[in-house]
């Protein structure tokens, strides 16, 4: 996952206060229409054993579960990156996805997963949200808080801050997007966090600590008794 410390306290912003679908998706109409969401769910899931996002969270896969909340948000603007067990994934992921991608290269790292989604989006987008499969706790209310967070500034990047870090989902302004498509292996955007970061502002969003690695972490999540 991308992480970088949380170096300074999130400004003053507008929330929701509830995970009211109808109310993010006006938001989003209203705020931003040019944002599109990256959905990565290319990766290899090693320490997992098996394709982590074919297993069930909440009475669905978890990768339906991600492109369900990405997609109740920024609708058609909603793009799967997938590559390991792309078949299944995408058997799925059926009829939810706006859009498809197969990153041949996805064994490299997930740099070139987001690179991958921001080369074939980024010529219609005013910003770019990047977004784990993975991360099953991930609402529609947050998703809007970032979106009401950004000022449209294209130099600006608003990241989800936890557990004293910052991280995905992160939404990046277009001056950035030349820098997520040039991504390689393993890094992730956080080298373009870290360049920037006089530009980051951040989110609080304490459930996006969780993150789906091994087995044990699903049943965790599962039954936390």
């Amino acid at each position: 996952m991308m992480r970088i410390p949380s170096l300074s306290p999130p400004r003053a912003g507008i929330f929701f206060a509830c995970d009211n679908a109808a109310t993010v998706v006006a938001t989003m109409a209203r705020v931003a229409p040019g944002i599109h969401a990256i959905i990565l769910a290319a990766g290899q899931a090693q320490r997992f054993g098996r394709v982590k996002l074919l297993e069930e969270f909440d009475g669905e896969p978890l990768i339906r579960h991600a492109l369900d909340i990405a997609q109740s948000v920024f609708h058609d603007n909603s793009w799967l990156v997938t590559g390991h067990s792309a078949k299944d994934i995408e058997d799925a992921a059926r009829s939810l996805a706006g859009h498809v991608l197969f990153n041949p290269e996805y064994a490299q790292g997930i740099g070139s997963s987001i690179a991958c989604g921001a080369t074939a989006c980024s010529s219609r987008a005013d910003g770019i949200v990047i977004m784990l499969a993975d991360q099953p706790l991930i609402n529609r209310s947050h998703l809007g808080n970032l979106v009401r967070r950004w000022s449209g500034a294209a130099d600006a990047i608003i990241a989800t801050e936890f557990a004293g870090v910052l991280g995905p989902p992160v939404l990046f302004g277009r001056d950035h997007f030349a820098e997520l498509c040039a991504l390689r292996g393993d890094t992730g955007a956080k080298q373009i966090l870290e360049t920037h970061m006089d530009a980051v502002d951040s989110v609080r969003f304490d459930p996006a600590a969780v993150d789906i690695d091994t087995p044990e972490d699903l049943a965790r999540l599962v039954s936390p008794d």
